[in-house]
């Protein structure tokens, strides 16, 4: 049985203490929830189920944030949701449980989407938090971690790092790509690319990340985010709050709803590896999710990977040998933002879009994260 995309929308992407910081998680949800479906028509009571990404569930982000922000937007009681954690791409498995719950014919609609208000809950907020109960990581203390893992440091800006000097890219390759980043997001809004997938909130219209003042010579200017490293902000995501969701749908839903489906969920897949480097995962799992869907990479048209940091991408384009032509064509995280549990959907919506606009058939999204893992999905336009 198929899982089809319906439709996919996402707020502007807000930077930090911009135009989303003040909005509710469950409102900023509520807000994507409500407009994807209105968009494709569906009775909310039709829907079987709702499954977010958020990433540090805590104040305003606890308590299933899928049930919350299902119910702040109003919607029918009987309908339940549920939260899904993969790190950063909490939201990209929430539309794998969807799809998968879908093709098993278990559900036949099913809202998938995430969310992240990350002005108001910091990054790491669930991790630091444990220190007033004595957990000063949250490895500390597990004799299994440190017997396997010993006292590793596990940072993202440590693994950043070393993807660096190991794939042997100089801060000038880095900063080159993150120059390159803000040139496609700023080409793509001036272009109205991201219209279709954004659904504007209160004043915030457009993604408030990009910057038409960055150049080679500021990004040079900054420093190391470790002390002679070579990552510095300027190559690393931005902090950011939005939401993004999607409407994944049977065949006997698109049928008896009369839907008109702009893509199928050609395959979907999850990998891991080493949970030091961290950001590795995106390689190995891009090889695999291609041999189980026997394609071949240059019959992808279209690849999002997500722009952790500008090293992720240089690394896993040096290995995969994918097309840098065909990859985050309209920018990525570095410009326009990672709001953790929201990116994943975020890059579905836009992958999706990018799909339509170039006449593509294959789309593959990967990201990395957290614990050295990656979930992979191959979109068809239809």
């Amino acid at each position: 049985m198929d899982a089809y995309l319906i439709d996919a929308v996402r707020t502007p992407v807000g930077r930090r203490g911009g135009g989303l910081a003040s909005v509710h998680p469950a409102d900023l949800a509520g807000h994507v929830i409500t407009a994807v479906l209105e968009r494709t028509g569906v009775d909310p009571a039709a829907v079987d189920d709702v499954v977010l990404g958020c990433v540090d569930t805590l104040g305003p982000q606890a308590g299933d944030i899928a049930r919350t922000a299902w119910l702040a937007a109003g919607l029918p009681e009987e309908v339940p949701g549920v939260t899904v954690d993969r790190q950063c791409g909490s939201s990209q498995q929430a539309l794998h449980f969807a799809a998968q719950a879908v093709a098993s014919g278990t559900a036949d609609l099913v809202v998938a989407g995430g969310v992240q208000n990350m002005s108001a809950v910091p990054i790491g907020a669930a991790m630091t938090v444990g220190e007033q109960f004595g957990f000063r990581t949250p490895f500390s203390g597990s004799v299994g971690w440190e017997k396997r893992y010993g006292g590793e440091e596990i940072s993202q800006f440590r693994a950043a790092e070393l993807i660096a000097h190991r794939w042997n890219l100089s801060r000038l390759d880095m900063e080159a790509y993150a120059l390159r980043s803000h040139q496609r997001a700023l080409a793509a809004i001036d272009g109205g690319m991201f219209e279709r997938e954004i659904v504007p909130l209160g004043e915030c219209v457009v993604d408030e990340g990009p910057r038409r003042d960055t150049s080679a010579a500021r990004m040079a200017r900054l420093t190391p985010l470790t002390e002679g490293g070579r990552v510095t902000a300027a190559t690393a995501s931005q902090i950011s709050d939005g939401a993004s969701a999607v409407l994944v749908a049977s065949g006997r839903a698109v049928r008896e709803h009369g839907l008109t489906p702009r893509a199928r969920v050609h395959h979907l897949s999850a990998r891991g590896a080493d949970p030091v480097v961290m950001l590795t995962a995106p390689i190995p799992a891009t090889r695999y999710a291609l041999a189980k869907a026997a394609l071949r990479i240059e019959e992808i048209d279209l690849f999002e990977i997500n722009e952790a940091f500008a090293s992720v991408v240089l690394a896993w384009l040096a290995e995969t040998g994918a097309d840098p032509e065909r990859v985050n064509v309209n920018g990525g995280a570095i410009a326009l933002g990672h709001p953790l549990g929201a990116t994943g959907t975020k890059l579905c919506a836009t992958l999706l879009n990018a799909l339509e606009q170039r006449g593509g058939r294959y789309g593959l999204q990967v990201m990395c994260e957290g614990g050295g893992q990656a979930n992979v999905t191959i979109l068809e336009r239809l």
